[in-house]
Parts: C-alpha cells; structure tokens; sequence
C-alpha cells in the first residue's frame, strides 16, 4: 500500500470517528514528511534506520510505514477500519447524492486543522463540486478570527489554488459572528468581495428570548448574509459537553428568513445536530430553503454529510429547497442576488 495512502486514510478515520486532533495531525505531518522522498528513496530510508530519527515521524507512525513500504496493509489501519468502516462508503444514496457542496468549513487559518488544500482534495473525495471556504472572523479570537488582511492573504491563496485543483471549486466565504447588536463581524467592502455569507451567534449563547430575537433579525436583514448556521448553538453529544439551546422566537427567525432568502443551516456535526427536528418542521413550513453543511474543522468531517443529509430526508425536507443541490454558479448568482 501506498504509505502516504495509508497514512492520510488514518488521519480521515480518525477526524471522522473525532479522535484527538493530535493524533490525526501525527499522521498528518508524517505524510507531508515523506510526501518528499521517492518510494525508492522512503525504503532505502526505512532500511537504514534514518526514517526513524526523521523529525515529523514517531513510532507510530514509522510502523506504518514501514509495514506499507513492505507492501502490507498497516496493521493500525486495518483495525480502525475493522472498528469504524472504511473511508470510501458506498456510493451514496437518496438526498446525500444530490449535495454538490458544502457551504461550512473551516482551514488552518482559523480553527481547522489542516490547509486549504488539503480540505478541497477531501471535499472531491466526498463527492462535492464546490467548497465554500469560511473561516472565522474577526472578533472570535479563540477561533483565531481573520482580519480584514489576513481574509485578503486567504483570497489570493483560493485563487491560486482553484488554478490547480482539478474537479473542486472553492468559493471565497466567511462563517462572520453575529454581535451582540445584530450587526456582522466584517466590514461590507470585505463581504462583498465573498461569494457566501454564513453568520452565527457564537456569544451570549443563553441571551434573554427577546433580545436574542432582535439580534437574529437585525442580522437577517443584512443584505450580505445568506445563511444562518447553527441556530440555536446547542450541544447534544461529545466531548465538549451539552449545552442547551438557545431561546429566541422560531417562527418570527424563520419568517425574516423566508422573506429575505436566508437559507436555514441543517448543521451536520454529531454533537450539534442543529437546528433539532422540532425547529426543521418550523422552517419548513415558513417556507425557508436549507443548507446542508458539515461545519467541517478537518478532511474527515466530511463524512458528517451524510447526517445532515438524513436528518433534512427523515423530515421531509425537499431536495429542490436545499441550496447545496444547486450547481455553484447559480449557487453564487443566488447568494450574491440580495447585495
């Protein structure tokens, strides 16, 4: 087997199954290490014992190299396959087959742990067409939040990369906090030159009803935000801990929602589960579209798709109002229609 294969198929199982960050980004570096060397040159390495005093590469690591250049399958993969299914699935099926993108993801500019790049060449293993970049901004800090320059470093990196990705397009985006007062976390000069909005409450989570309401429609009204993601910021599951749904008044959100063509986001992450199905019905019948998105934080997440997707199926969510079924250039004609 090939040992960068095996070694990047580890790094996604675990990210899938949200083992440690630290050990998939092990995995991870050990790739990008020998990535560098020849296969004649990674077994003369691996021979000679040099690989293993290489920096980047533990014993962990090592071993399965080793085992892959000796033309094994790493015994470490093949348990976690054994225990959490392969990387590929089978081809999908029903409303998971129709998603063309992904409108949430985060890189290592902000809270992700891996490049661009590598999300995008994840994002194509998963199926997709587009990936819409959006990293956090700037006021979340612990997020490590993109200033305005720094969103204008990552804009000419996603130029340079659509010139070399084959079958992704990534699309420039923002996932921008929702303050306290309604208002976005950027300045319009920047948001317009972004193909997609998300914004979220990150902050003030448990917010009086009334005053959590009218910060979720000042921002709704904004004319650069097209989606809303996460709504309710609960917990239900994981290593974070539960947390409680926020209150605010549903059907009035959902209502500004369906006027202004803010789509709701079906966020696919296990331990969010956002909106909850209560909420889904709420949006459905105010006549909102939907996002189905991974709120992908490493390439692994992407299998989070498939969650989404039967949550938005099991509630009867039409395929033709979910927004990740469009092709991207009517996706971007779309989000771009309210500025």
């Amino acid at each position: 087997m090939d040992p960068v294969a095996a070694l990047e198929e580890i790094a996604f199982l675990l990210e899938r199954d949200r083992a440690s960050s630290f050990k998939s980004k092990a995995f991870r570096r050990a790739a990008d290490v020998i990535g560098e060397f020849s296969p004649d040159e990674l077994a003369a390495r691996v021979a000679d014992g040099r690989l293993k005093r290489t920096k980047g590469i533990g014993d962990t690591t090592y071993t399965v190299i080793a085992e892959a250049v000796d033309g094994q399958v790493p015994s470490y993969l093949v348990e976690l396959r054994a225990r959490s299914g392969a990387a590929t699935a089978e081809r999908a099926t029903g409303l998971r087959s129709l998603l063309k993108g992904d409108l949430h993801s985060h890189s290592e500019w902000s809270d992700g742990t891996t490049r661009i790049e590598v999300m995008g060449r994840a994002a194509r293993q998963a199926g997709l067409e587009y990936l819409v970049v959006s990293d956090h901004s700037p006021s979340l800090r612990v997020a490590n939040g993109l200033s305005s320059e720094r969103l204008i470093e990552q804009l000419q990196v996603l130029d340079e990369l659509n010139e070399k990705l084959d079958g992704i397009r990534l699309l420039p985006g923002i996932e921008v906090d929702i303050l306290l007062d309604g208002a976005l976390d950027q300045t319009t000069d920047m948001l317009d030159r972004l193909d997609l909005v998300v914004a979220s409450v990150h902050s003030k989570l448990r917010m009086e009803s009334r005053e959590m309401t009218a910060r979720m429609l000042r921002a709704i009204e904004h004319p650069y935000m097209n989606v809303l993601g996460h709504c309710t910021g609960r917990l239900v599951e994981g290593s974070r801990g539960t947390r409680p749904q926020s209150t605010f008044d549903a059907p009035a959100v959902f209502a500004a929602c369906a006027e202004h063509g803010v789509a709701v986001e079906i966020n696919s992450r296990p331990e969010r589960q956002d909106p909850p199905d209560e909420l889904i019905q709420l949006a459905l019948d105010a006549g909102c579209l939907f996002s189905i998105d991974s709120d992908a934080h490493a390439p692994g997440h992407f299998g989070f798709l498939d969650l989404g997707a039967a949550r938005a199926e099991a509630n009867g969510v039409p395929a033709e109002r979910i927004v990740t079924t469009w092709p991207a250039d009517r996706l971007v004609e779309w989000a771009r229609a309210r500025r």
